[in-house]
């Protein structure tokens, strides 16, 4: 007999799908370590290397370069074969990759072992979003994106903090080394964790009659959300800053704050970390507003990151010393927020067999237009007058989101109504 969704709406029994979730919680943790733990080594990779800053952006850059190319083609291979396996083979090779950082010799070749990091966390972000949505049911689906994400502040803050730490203990390179471990050991745990079968894609016409989906029954899929293509560019403007903030908090607190580099790196974890209780917490109220007000999944992404914008402009551009330093954690509460409500409306508004693919283009947009873009930008701008005006930018880029996810929020309830509705069955 075929094990499907039960009444609950879980594929699989409880403790197993959380068994699965800590998986996926532990994976995301240590993509963003490994990530995120070069930025706070940039003042000790420049004096060593003699690179720019501009440089030093682009070793982040290069990360979401080969996100942006290969998680659309990763996601397609999710969606149709298997997401465990996937997922599992992506981590292995993005861990080997980190590992490979600490052997490089020169810019070039950190630079190149970067993009093989990007090159395995390509579909990760895609086929763990497609495992949340299949394993737990809808009115949970913004409260576990939440938690999911709470990885990403989690795992940077923990790359930023034992970068600065390594580097002064015992020299830069040996960080890479030391996070790629554990990140490997539970890449190979993933390995044996049970999937759900490949989803048919096929949908109903208006006469009821079960029609196998072509291309361009697919790119229609998506064309026909205005509230879906919303989010993903408005996932892209917080991005952008979420990553100039992880990119070049630290140096602001060292050339403006003149902190040490290791506590630099530390207060600036501490603020990013401090997201860790914003995803969740979007997540619970995000449900809770859901059950009185259908298109709160992006109405509050949008109420969210519009406080932002207003606690990060008052933060760099009115205050100073240890009352902006109170400011600035209060933005790392709210500026993910955001992400529980958005991600779940990637998964929501389209056919169960293709929320792989919507969260890769979603990745493919935040990424190109977020991601990859800010480290360069803020570096050059950077360059070109100082650290202070380059992120004296980034709240008016929340004012962009903000205004984005209000107006999806418009289109949502309408584009819900279209879905095809399939149950998931466990493989």
């Amino acid at each position: 007999m075929k094990k499907t969704e039960d009444r609950t709406g879980y594929l699989f029994s409880k403790g197993y799908s959380n068994y699965v979730f800590m998986l996926l919680f532990l994976l995301y943790m240590f993509d963003y370590i490994d990530r995120m733990v070069v930025t706070s080594m940039f003042t000790s990779i420049e004096k060593d290397w003699g690179i720019s800053h501009m440089q030093s952006g682009l070793l982040i850059s290069a990360v979401y370069w080969a996100i942006v190319l290969l998680t659309f083609p990763v996601s397609i291979l999710i969606d149709r074969w298997s997401r465990t396996k996937t997922i599992g083979v992506m981590a292995i090779m993005w861990s080997l990759a980190t590992a490979l950082c600490a052997l490089t010799g020169n810019f070039v070749q950190l630079f190149m072992a970067r993009l093989l990091i990007g090159v395995g966390e390509a579909g990760y972000a895609p086929g763990g979003s497609a495992m949340i949505s299949g394993l737990y049911p809808i009115d949970k689906r913004a409260k576990m994106m939440g938690l999911w994400n709470a990885a990403i502040p989690l795992g940077s803050a923990i790359g930023v903090l034992l970068g600065g730490i390594i580097a002064v203990k015992l020299g830069w390179k040996h960080a890479f080394g030391i996070v790629a471990v554990p990140g490997l050991i539970v890449a190979i745990l993933f390995l044996f964790v049970k999937d759900y079968k490949t989803v048919d894609l096929s949908f109903m016409d208006s006469s009821r009659n079960k029609i196998k989906m072509e291309k361009k029954d697919m790119v229609k899929e998506f064309l026909s959300k205005p509230s879906v293509l919303l989010t993903y560019f408005g996932m892209a403007a917080v991005v952008f800053v979420t990553t100039s903030m992880l990119t070049w908090l630290p140096t602001y607190f060292e050339k403006v704050r003149n902190m040490p580099q290791q506590t630099a790196g530390q207060m600036a974890s501490a603020v990013m970390m401090l997201a860790i209780v914003g995803a969740p917490l979007g997540g619970y109220l995000t449900d809770k507003w859901r059950k009185k007000k259908d298109n709160a999944r992006l109405l509050f992404p949008a109420l969210s990151t519009l406080l932002s914008a207003i606690t990060l402009f008052i933060a760099l551009a009115l205050l100073k010393g240890t009352v902006q330093y109170v400011v600035l954690l209060i933005f790392g509460v709210l500026i993910l927020s955001f992400i529980s409500g958005a991600a779940a409306v990637t998964q929501d508004v389209i056919h169960p067999g293709l929320r792989a693919t919507s969260y890769a283009i979603a990745v493919v947009v935040q990424n190109l237009l977020g991601a990859s873009t800010a480290p360069i930008v803020m570096g050059k701008i950077y360059d070109l007058t100082n650290i202070q005006t380059a992120l004296s930018f980034l709240p008016f880029v929340l004012l962009i989101g903000s205004l984005l996810f209000w107006i999806g929020s418009r289109y949502y309830v309408k584009d819900l109504g279209k879905v095809t509705q399939v149950n998931l069955e466990a493989a």
